[in-house]
């Protein structure tokens, strides 16, 4: 796989329905010893909640963990989950607390009122998708900068640095699966004279 599905960043938000107040809390993880140590951090957070519900999946260990929290069996933590796997999102975590209003939801309103809030946790830490990436750089003259600037964004790349001295550095990051016709049109557009330096491989 070259690619996932993941959360952006840390983020909240929350939702009222029949005076019970739900917080959705999303963290981007990748490893279960994160993904419990923010569950636990939300928990003690809100120590004083009726629940503090999770679901998280993790795309190394190929884990998929909920829990109801005391809720209903099948109302809360697997309704969670659900938006992860919908979504297609791996990686990533999810605390919902619920302050109880006094006023029952039924098992329907309980799904819903968890998807809902889980949703907007998900909208709120953004989606973005990560990509096994080539990070390199080439140092070329000015007068071929021009070109290089458009063929890395036309081969699906991403620059991260450039630095300009007597020469032009330019330090940028390429999908994994597209390096080989990158670097095809780079020695076709320089005929020749110029090369990627590989740094590293790494997600981006």
């Amino acid at each position: 796989m070259n690619s996932y599905k993941t959360i952006d960043k840390e983020n909240s938000d929350e939702y009222i329905v029949k005076k019970s107040r739900f917080i959705g809390y999303i963290k981007p993880v990748s490893t279960k010893e994160e993904a419990l140590g923010f569950i636990q951090s939300i928990s003690k957070k809100h120590w004083d909640a009726t629940h503090n519900v999770y679901a998280y999946i993790l795309r190394e260990e190929g884990i998929k963990k909920f829990s109801d929290d005391g809720e209903p069996q099948g109302t809360a933590g697997m309704p969670v989950l659900d938006v992860l796997e919908k979504n297609g999102l791996t990686d990533c975590a999810v605390v919902v607390t619920r302050y109880f209003g006094g006023i029952m939801l039924g098992a329907g309103g309980l799904v819903r009122a968890y998807s809902h809030t889980a949703s907007l946790a998900v909208n709120a830490g953004g989606v973005v998708t990560r990509t096994l990436c080539i990070k390199a750089k080439i140092e070329c003259d000015y007068n071929f900068y021009g070109k290089l600037s458009s063929l890395i964004p036309e081969n699906g790349g991403t620059v991260e640095d450039t630095l300009f001295e007597d020469n032009v550095t330019v330090t940028f990051y390429i999908p994994e699966t597209d390096k080989g016709s990158f670097e095809a049109k780079l020695t076709e557009a320089s005929f020749g004279k110029y090369k990627p330096e590989i740094i590293t491989t790494e997600w981006h």
